[in-house]
């Protein structure tokens, strides 16, 4: 058998293939012998030159393939070598032969799964007697399951000469790969690699690789490696497709960071992405919740124009959050939409309508919604009756309410407390006292505990229907349940006070003091006021007792009511009663009430003293008023008990304190004028003879003589103060609301003896004229017709001393 110098020149290269041989057995499986007889001079030549000489030399002559009788099979060219690495092809005869991908493929895979990483294996890669392409590579890398032997062959592959990036189906693989085994790390040193390399080749990425990375991290949630990897994508210039988006969008709205995602989506807007539906489906709803209200809309506007089938989820969402921000006109109009699609609505979309419409007081369109989602065959939760009936019951439709109420019960829902107490209230606020009970009744019973206000609601329904028995049993069951009960029974007893009812208020107070109630010292006071204005006076003395007793300081504004009603009282028994009660009042101004009417052996010391010390110790700061009311009933009193020396020096020391600063006006030769307007009659007649005394001493004794002089007394002590002078022939003449007379004419008639007489010693003026006028000051309190029996001539005094 004889060995061809071709095979003798490969024989020992472990990576050749003969593919001639295999030509050969196949057509012929009988043994091949080659007659080298004519070549082997050749042969020999190319071995001992060291194969310095080209394999193409001894290729001139025929080589003869004999079978094992000698005879030729097949006579062609010698064919030379094939050098690994740089050829890609095999010469049969003169053809060339390229590598199958498959053996390629196979040989590459087989030295990967062998050596798997490091030095060996690239070298063997690098003695591979073929050069391989990328579709090569990106063949293995699908084969080759280990993770750190594909990352070695494609880095390997980097290396090469044959490399492209053109297409990124290595680094697609190469992620999946590193995804299925999450290993994100690597994934991320992969990217980061991915980013470099398109840099350097010019800006040319690999988009499906790039979305893909992208993809893969925020489905595994990783979100700040893949938010970062996305801006890097963003600023590489690569485009970022739908499904990238989506997917960095659905992260951000799962990690309850809105805002990220609105952010991802504006960019989406801004790169000119067309939205998809998934786009839509995430937006919509996240826009909606977040009260981005117009943006939503206008999406949901968007995805129907390009026919896109928004899903009940995008309903939902949009009728929920517009019905949640008012607006219903939307809302509803969505919500009809929906149902033009075919779509059902739920429980919940029910539920948030009818809240929405409630919530806005639009109880009618509510009430039918409440009949459709019955209709539909939903059943309204607790929740839902509650705030159907609260809202009824509150805007006053308690017919609706109660109705809603019953089948509620007979739904099995026990209602709140909150739910009885809102009934019960607004039953109570409408005066009606039949189902209020009843309500309070069935709540009791129930086992339920009323709150403060319900209380009070209905304590004052009992109050307004004068149900004293009733609210005192509703009193004690509260104060059973463990509520202080002071305020609401004062509550109570007020009510009955500011209707006038003083028995039912006075019964109200005894049974609060016979349960342990008790009450506070302005309600107290009031209802002393209400006793005396109706001319209780002998209820009125117990409770000003209590008053002063519970260290309640009487101030002079309610002593000076009281002695009001002593000067219009005109019975006897009534005016002890008075008395009596003055004197319980322990107020220093009924002590100088007493000390006025007794003797200056008594007083030891002269009136005008003794009015001026009282009045030195009023607080003007505070009881300047006060102090005014005083003065203006005691000169009352005092004209109608005759005493017009004591009421001149009372005006006198209240003149003197400025208590009236702007009554008396001297515009020094002008005019001279007296203010009466805002005192009261009794004080108008002494303001009157007093300042008129006044006058006369300055013109007669100064020979000051005005041009005019003025009495300003208003219309209503016009009357009273012109019939006193017209007495006298006074000058004065009489206009609307002011008594003028010149100043001379005053003079002449301040020289008549019957002037001097009267300015020095009594004021002529009937009594049945002052309580006219003390009637119309107080009409509440006085009686309707007073009238003293004749007119009996008022003491006279002496003159009072300067």
């Amino acid at each position: 058998m004889f060995t061809s110098s071709f095979q003798a020149s490969n024989i020992h290269n472990p990576n050749f293939i003969n593919p001639f041989l295999f030509s050969l057995k196949a057509r012929n499986p009988s043994p091949i012998f080659i007659n080298f007889s004519r070549a082997f001079c050749s042969g020999n030549h190319h071995q001992n030159s060291n194969r310095s000489t080209s394999s193409s030399d001894w290729n001139q002559e025929d080589v003869e393939y004999l079978d094992e009788s000698g005879s030729v099979i097949f006579t062609g060219k010698g064919v030379r070598s094939v050098d690994p690495g740089l050829d890609d092809h095999v010469m049969v005869g003169g053809l060339k032969k390229p590598f199958l991908n498959v053996s390629a493929v196979a040989k590459i895979v087989e030295i990967v799964n062998r050596w798997r990483w490091g030095p060996e294996l690239e070298t063997q890669l690098d003695k591979l007697h073929f050069v391989p392409n990328m579709s090569h590579v990106i063949q293995a890398l699908k084969i080759v399951t280990d993770t750190d032997a594909s990352l070695s062959l494609f880095r390997w592959a980097k290396r090469q000469p044959w490399y492209s990036m053109l297409n990124d189906e290595c680094y697609a693989l190469l992620f999946d790969r590193l995804n299925q085994s999450r290993d994100f790390d690597a994934i991320q040193s992969l990217f980061d690699e991915m980013i470099r390399d398109s840099g350097d080749n010019n800006g040319v990425s690999s988009v499906i690789a790039c979305n893909q990375v992208v993809r893969d991290l925020a489905k595994a949630e990783k979100l700040e490696v893949a938010f970062c990897c996305f801006k890097k994508v963003q600023d590489s210039g690569c485009k970022i497709d739908t499904a990238t988006y989506n997917s960095l969008i659905t992260l951000f709205l799962n990690k309850g960071l809105p805002y990220k995602a609105f952010e991802v989506y504006e960019s989406m807007e801004a790169a000119g992405c067309l939205l998809d539906g998934s786009t839509y489906e995430l937006m919509i709803p996240s826009l909606a919740k977040s009260g981005r209200l117009d943006a939503a809309f206008k999406l949901f506007q968007e995805m129907k124009e390009k026919n896109l089938r928004p899903s009940f989820l995008v309903f939902a969402s949009l009728v929920d959050s517009m019905g949640k921000a008012g607006r219903l006109d939307t809302s509803m109009k969505v919500y009809m939409e929906m149902q033009g699609f075919g779509l059902r609505p739920s429980a919940t979309m029910y539920v948030s309508l009818i809240e929405s419409f409630v919530k806005a007081g639009k109880l009618e369109t509510a009430l039918r919604i409440w009949d459709e989602m019955k209709k539909a065959g939903f059943r309204p939760n607790y929740g839902l009756y509650t705030m159907v009936v609260e809202s009824h019951a509150k805007s006053g439709k308690l017919e609706t309410a109660m109705s809603v109420f019953s089948d509620m019960e007979k739904a099995g829902f026990l209602p709140t407390p909150s739910t009885y107490s809102c009934l019960l209230e607004m039953h109570s606020a409408s005066g009606q006292v039949d189902s209020a009970m009843k309500l309070y009744n069935s709540m009791t019973n129930a086992g339920l505990r009323p709150g403060l206000s319900t209380y009070t609601a209905l304590l004052t329904l009992l109050a307004n229907k004068k149900l004293v028995d009733v609210a005192a049993k509703v009193l004690l069951e509260m104060k059973a349940m463990g509520f202080s009960v002071d305020v609401s029974a004062s509550d109570v007893l007020m009510v009955y006070i500011k209707d006038g009812s003083v028995d039912l208020a006075l019964r109200w107070l005894r049974f609060m003091g016979s349960s342990g109630i008790r009450t506070n010292n302005f309600i107290i006071r009031q209802l002393f006021e209400s006793c005396m204005k109706n001319g209780l006076y002998e209820s009125a003395k117990p409770l000003l007792e209590t008053y002063v007793n519970s260290a309640a300081k009487v101030d002079l504004i309610l002593y000076t009511s009281i002695l009001a009603h002593l000067v219009r009282c005109q019975e006897e028994q009534n005016e002890r009663h008075l008395m009596l009660i003055l004197s319980a009042t322990k107020h220093k101004a009924h002590t100088f009430m007493c000390g006025l009417f007794t003797g200056p052996e008594q007083r030891k010391q002269p009136v005008l003293s003794f009015v001026r010390e009282f009045f030195q110790s009023v607080d003007y700061e505070l009881e300047e008023g006060a102090a005014r009311y005083f003065v203006n009933v005691l000169l009352n009193y005092l004209v109608l008990m005759g005493q017009i020396n004591r009421a001149r020096c009372v005006w006198k020391v209240a003149y003197e304190n400025k208590l009236f600063p702007k009554a008396i006006v001297f515009d020094q030769h002008i005019a001279w004028s007296l203010d009466v307007r805002n005192l009261s009659v009794g004080a108008a007649l002494v303001a009157v003879v007093h300042t008129l005394h006044r006058f006369r001493k300055r013109m007669l004794y100064y020979g000051v003589v005005p041009r005019r002089i003025k009495l300003v007394t208003g219309p209503t002590l016009k009357i009273v103060v012109a019939q006193m002078l017209n007495s006298v022939e006074s000058p004065f003449e009489v206009s609307k609301v002011v008594l003028r007379a010149p100043g001379d004419s005053v003079m002449e008639w301040f020289k008549k003896p019957i002037v001097q007489q009267f300015l020095i010693n009594e004021i002529p003026s009937r009594a049945d004229i002052l309580m006219h006028k003390l009637n119309t000051l107080f009409p509440s309190s006085a009686p309707e017709i007073r009238s003293l029996s004749p007119p009996k001539p008022l003491i006279s005094g002496k003159a009072m001393s300067p």
